[in-house]
């Protein structure tokens, strides 16, 4: 039926001369109506379709041609897409030439980002074609653009999510196989100290009592210690319950008091009544715990750790404020991920297993500093009356 009614068009264009009045009006009505019937379809297309010269003039662009790009209806004229896509042309130069053959291999497929009038990623595919009857201007472009703005970044989580996860049971390998000679070395401390309470009595049995005991001490803390970074770092959904977060965060403090008063930091908390979380408490207390470790480390002796709250219609923030050293700009990017750290002897987990925690919980955690000035860290919970909320309309 379509290619009837084509020919059927072209046989009356054709005779357009032998016309009257009345045909040529119903011609005028055909032809508005058939081009009202395109547009409709290429405005309800979720890409972009543009039509460009070898100049990068546009001369056509749909309804989300115009919301991607930030061009008003009335704003076409005179427009080039490499004017609005910087750096375009120069990537196109080899599909721009002008003795490039029309072929199914001359389609040309490019990403960039725009920062205007929203920063996004576009996909480009370009494919050119020639307009029968247009003397040296014969040759167009037909552009498609499509944002993939959120296929980029659920790819990246994807990637990010992945090669954590990785590291992590490379990490916990590790750290179990530590677990083996410390309880050989646990087993044969036991045997020494039974051996000595037969010479119990001599003074050099009692020494040597005493340097079992600290060094069975040691290794019970650093069996603690290689627990704990288990239970930290394991790929563990959270046991969600309802929980306030300045009961959390009081405990953790308290944990932290000898410590705290030890580096002569002053902690200034604020004592609100905040909306109910879903959380679990062992894995807050593991970020907090992080958090506030970093803070006092970057503080050093003295200083002040100032903790806020904030309320909104949907989350429940809690900022961590030191006045410590603060953070390189070209450190900031990297801290989250793995093994990367500022600090001597630190082991780069703590950030990124706060963030994995947070996310795990529907939150986020954010970071900002200035050098000498010091730096502030923001965690974002989902309020729990709020976790589903109807869209509007």
């Amino acid at each position: 039926m379509a290619g009837k009614k084509h020919s059927s068009l072209d046989r009356v264009l054709g005779r357009l001369d032998a016309l009257d009045s009345v045909n040529l009006a119903n011609l005028v009505q055909r032809l508005a109506r058939e081009r009202a019937l395109f547009e409709e379809i290429f405005n309800t297309l979720q890409e972009g379709i543009l039509v460009v010269r070898d100049n990068g003039a546009i001369e056509y662009a749909n309804a989300s041609a115009h919301r991607l790009i930030g061009l008003g209806n009335d704003e076409l004229a005179g427009q080039t897409l490499w004017r609005l896509v910087p750096g375009l042309h120069t990537s196109l130069s080899g599909a721009l030439d002008e003795q490039a053959e029309i072929d199914s291999a001359s389609v040309v497929a490019r990403e960039f980002e725009l920062s205007y009038p929203e920063p996004r990623i576009v996909r480009l595919y370009m494919v050119p074609f020639r307009v029968a009857g247009a003397g040296a201007q014969s040759r167009r472009f037909a552009v498609i653009l499509s944002d993939i703005t959120k296929e980029k970044q659920s790819t990246e989580a994807r990637i990010e999510s992945e090669r954590t996860s990785s590291i992590l049971l490379l990490a916990a390998g590790v750290a179990h196989e530590l677990g083996n000679p410390l309880n050989s070395l646990n087993i044969h401390l036991q045997l020494i100290e039974r051996k000595l309470k037969k010479l119990k009595g001599s003074p050099e049995s009692e020494a040597l009592a005493e340097s079992v005991q600290v060094c069975r001490d040691e290794v019970a803390r650093l069996d603690g210690i290689i627990t704990n970074f288990l239970d930290a770092i394991r790929p563990r959904a959270p046991d969600l319950s309802e929980t306030n977060l300045m009961d959390v965060l009081a405990d953790v403090l308290r944990f932290q008091q000898r410590e705290i008063a030890d580096r002569g930091i002053e902690v200034e908390a604020e004592s609100s009544t905040l909306p109910i979380v879903l959380a679990d408490r062992n894995q807050l207390k593991q970020v907090f715990f992080n958090i506030t470790k970093n803070a006092m480390e970057a503080m050093g002796g003295g200083g002040k750790l100032k903790i806020k709250t904030r309320v909104d219609d949907d989350f429940v923030y809690l900022l961590f404020a030191d006045s410590g050293s603060g953070i390189k700009q070209e450190d900031l990017i990297r801290l989250f991920e793995p093994y990367y750290t500022t600090k001597a002897g630190g082991h780069g987990l703590g950030l990124m297993i706060a963030q994995r925690i947070m996310r795990e919980h529907g939150g986020q955690i954010g970071l900002e500093s200035k050098e000498s000035i010091g730096t502030v860290v923001t965690l974002q919970f989902p309020r729990k009356d709020r976790r589903v909320r109807m869209l509007q309309s």
